[in-house]
């Protein structure tokens, strides 16, 4: 669906790393591309289920950028409003991952429509992970969680991994550099964050979910390796940040938690 609006004033987005939002009246306007269909799909059957978190998808403008609702809401950065801080914050995201793979479970994508990693395939048991599950990409207002954004990196994965990406970021499981840049006053008691957010979730055990953070960082390592190496956007933004050494430190200091854990 093509949408042509008349000339309104764009206000450039806080955030937008990879997509260079703008607000224009109450729609969002974003870089579209190949994978924009897909993720569209993916959000209208959201809509369909009742999943309030994410925004509606209203077609492509007249300068081919996709246009979303506008989803109020403040945008968390580092670093972190107080609430995430505390088990109320993390159960709150928790139960919203819930609620979107409940509302995922049964959603299949038309022929023909390839996500921004490419044309993968669904696989039985699995569903549409967020992709780039961080606070980041939340809003929130005041001490309550109000949406999950920027889905372009949706792709069919393990329910798990979006668990794992869950705790990674809002744990967060990324030593020093990570708790000191959110804002934690010392150095955060990880296992029960961890505890918190699994228990919450349902389903799996944190153990589980490290295991499967080892696998999704080591997943990581190679898409920046081999994709960013090779100029491919936006993976080559994250491989000019200097992704590959920050990858492999926080995969260092996972590894070393897990051990100190037992």
């Amino acid at each position: 669906v093509i949408l042509v609006c008349m000339k309104e004033k764009e206000i450039v987005l806080r955030g937008g790393l990879v997509s260079s939002p703008v607000k224009v009246g109450e729609t969002v306007r974003r870089t579209a591309g190949a994978w924009t269909p897909a993720v569209h799909a993916l959000l209208e059957h959201l809509a369909a289920k009742g999943f309030d978190f994410s925004p509606r998808p209203l077609g492509i403008d007249e300068k081919g950028r996709e246009i979303l609702t506008y989803l109020p809401g403040k945008s968390l950065h580092r670093p972190w409003i107080s609430v995430l801080k505390t088990d109320e914050g993390l159960r709150q995201v928790a139960r919203m991952v819930r609620l979107y793979h409940e509302a995922v479970a049964d959603f299949r994508l038309p022929a023909g429509m390839p996500w921004r990693i490419g044309p993968v395939q669904l696989r039985p048991g699995q569903i549409i992970r967020h992709g780039d599950l961080g606070p980041w990409n939340t809003l929130w207002q005041g001490n309550k969680l109000a949406a999950l954004i920027d889905w372009d990196l949706a792709e069919p994965a393990d329910r798990i991994t979006d668990v794992a990406q869950m705790v990674w970021y809002f744990v967060p499981l990324r030593g020093e550099r990570g708790w000191r840049e959110a804002g934690f006053d010392g150095r955060p008691d990880f296992w029960h964050r961890l505890q918190v957010m699994t228990r919450e979730y349902g389903d799996f055990s944190p153990d589980e979910v490290l295991s499967a953070l080892l696998d999704l960082q080591k997943l990581d390592l190679a898409r920046t390796a081999e994709l960013g190496g090779s100029g491919k956007y936006p993976w080559s933004l994250f491989w000019d940040r200097g992704g590959m050494e920050l990858l492999t430190d926080e995969n260092t200091w996972l590894k070393e938690f897990m051990h100190e854990a037992g």
